[in-house]
């Protein structure tokens, strides 16, 4: 069944905010990203950094492997399944580039700012003991 959050999002920017309100950006201020939903239900996401790092192999799982560390770290994507429940998107993650998430289910309010769909994870604590939130803005691609 179609809905209004079906399409293609464009990202406009993944601010990670800490608890002191500083912004950082974890792929850069200029990080490219897709969003997609499917009338059956069916997500996926991908986030880039720009001027990624080249790897020297035509093999995307060969060479150097720290090269390929470096490259890979400036890139996330992860796909699934989805639902809206109240004022809420449930992504359930099949497969991810980080690992940990998969068969994970990822709750986010839907929040509407302008024109701007706007995606917030919980607070989530780092090893240092600071909290940070993502936020994630994503406009209208494709309907």
């Amino acid at each position: 069944m179609a809905n209004w959050l079906d399409g293609t999002w464009k990202l406009v920017a993944w601010r990670r905010i800490a608890g002191d309100e500083t912004v950082t950006y974890p792929l850069g201020a200029d990080a490219s990203g897709e969003l997609s939903y499917t009338p059956g239900g069916r997500m996926a996401v991908q986030i880039t950094a720009v001027n990624r790092p080249v790897l020297d192999t035509d093999d995307p799982l060969g060479g150097d492997e720290r090269a390929r560390a470096d490259a890979y770290s400036t890139y996330l994507a992860y796909f699934g399944t989805y639902e809206i429940q109240d004022k809420t998107v449930v992504h359930r993650i099949e497969g991810s580039l980080y690992p940990n998430w998969c068969g994970q289910k990822q709750v986010r309010p839907l929040v509407i700012e302008g024109e701007e769909l706007v995606l917030r994870t919980p607070p989530m604590q780092l090893g240092d003991g600071s909290t940070v939130v993502n936020e994630l803005a994503w406009i209208v691609a494709e309907k």
